[in-house]
């Protein structure tokens, strides 16, 4: 019992001085690293990068898969945007095609119009601007169905483009007139010779080229010359440009017209107070 007792007072003795001592040790411990801290900075500052040195490819390596995942989500929400815009894009140049053609269309349109109006009337004539609607080219008959609404036509009165003589009203309807071609075979207008003045018919036969007809067998005529309105008769004005001579023998005098009756989308019926002989009316 004592030899117990004893040895108890003698292990705590020894922790008693071990805590003194550990004591101690950290007293000096914390005492030693002001000192070092005080006088010799750089040594720390080199123990502190070559912890960093030690530590920073560590985390380097840790935060590999974090990069490559942050990446990847990265890339999928680039292409998810990259895909609305290419819908978006797709969307507006399907538009901007459709606005374009309708832009396209009435250029066109604009360009046939102005140089329709282009063409100089003489004084005191008046004139209506009509689309053509339809075509009766084949062949017995060249001529073309025109809208004219509930504007006043007359038969009669002549049809031209910003060239030239390309027909005349033969018969008007309510809303639609037929238009007669100067390349239709029952087509026949009073001209001359622009240079020479030398007169005749021009007759069509239903092709491309109207003849030349009842001229003098003398007549002063080259390939070249140009072809307007006489006037004789009263059913044309005179110096209204038709065309020009494009082939001359003893037999037929060939003349090209100068405005393209293939394709005719607007012309402008003149009234030049020329009635027309018949009165007729086509069927609606």
């Amino acid at each position: 019992m004592k030899r117990r007792r004893s040895l108890f007072i003698h292990l705590s003795h020894i922790r008693l001085l071990t805590q003194k001592f550990a004591l101690v040790i950290l007293f000096l411990s914390t005492f030693v690293f002001m000192l070092v801290n005080k006088t010799n900075s750089v040594l720390i500052e080199e123990t502190s990068s070559v912890a960093i040195d030690i530590v920073s490819p560590a985390v380097d390596v840790l935060v590999i898969p974090a990069r490559i995942i942050s990446k990847f989500y990265d890339y999928f929400r680039d292409l998810r945007l990259i895909h609305k815009d290419n819908q978006r894009l797709k969307e507006e140049n399907e538009k901007l095609n459709q606005l374009y053609d309708r832009a396209r269309a009435l250029e066109i349109e604009n360009k046939l119009l102005s140089e329709i109006l282009n063409y100089v009337t003489p004084p005191q004539a008046q004139f209506l601007t009509v689309r053509v609607i339809a075509e009766e080219g084949d062949a017995f008959s060249h001529s073309v169905i025109a809208y004219i609404g509930d504007k006043k036509v007359k038969k009669g009165q002549v049809a031209v483009t910003d060239k030239g003589v390309v027909g005349r009203v033969d018969r008007v309807g309510n809303v639609y007139a037929k238009i007669l071609l100067i390349t239709d075979i029952n087509s026949k207008i009073p001209v001359m010779v622009e240079k020479s003045r030398t007169r005749g018919i021009l007759s069509g036969d239903n092709t491309s080229l109207p003849k030349m007809v009842f001229t003098p067998l003398d007549a002063d005529l080259d390939v070249g010359d140009r072809i307007v309105t006489s006037g004789v008769a009263g059913v044309f004005p005179v110096g209204l440009p038709v065309g020009k001579v494009i082939s001359v023998d003893k037999h037929e005098i060939r003349v090209k017209p100068f405005g393209n009756l293939e394709k005719l989308d607007y012309i402008k019926l003149v009234d030049y107070g020329l009635d027309g002989l018949i009165d007729t009316k086509i069927e609606e």
